[in-house]
């Protein structure tokens, strides 16, 4: 399912316009990014929780050279499925 089969199924289910769907995901996604981009641990009980995860700086290695190369520290996105998720995954 891409965004615009999201925002279909959405706009559906809520009996709202498509671009109505299309604005409350929008919204919906720029806060989480927003929030994430603070450090702020975004958690919705049963379904998951969005987090910021710190990589620390290291040595990997060029796959054409084999020459070592530093690979800068940084920050990734992190999700993890909450109780209910994982049950309704596994019961189908």
């Amino acid at each position: 399912m891409n965004k615009g089969e999201f925002v279909e199924a959405l706009a559906d289910r809520l009996d709202v316009s498509r671009a109505q769907a299309d604005r409350a995901l929008s919204t919906v996604l720029d806060i989480i990014v927003e929030r994430m981009a603070a450090g702020e641990k975004v958690a919705f009980t049963g379904f998951g929780s969005f987090e910021v995860s710190e990589r620390a700086e290291r040595t990997g290695r060029n796959p054409q050279t084999g020459a070592s190369i530093k690979i800068a520290a940084s920050r990734v996105p992190k999700f993890s499925a909450g109780a209910t998720l994982k049950t309704a995954i596994n019961s189908k």
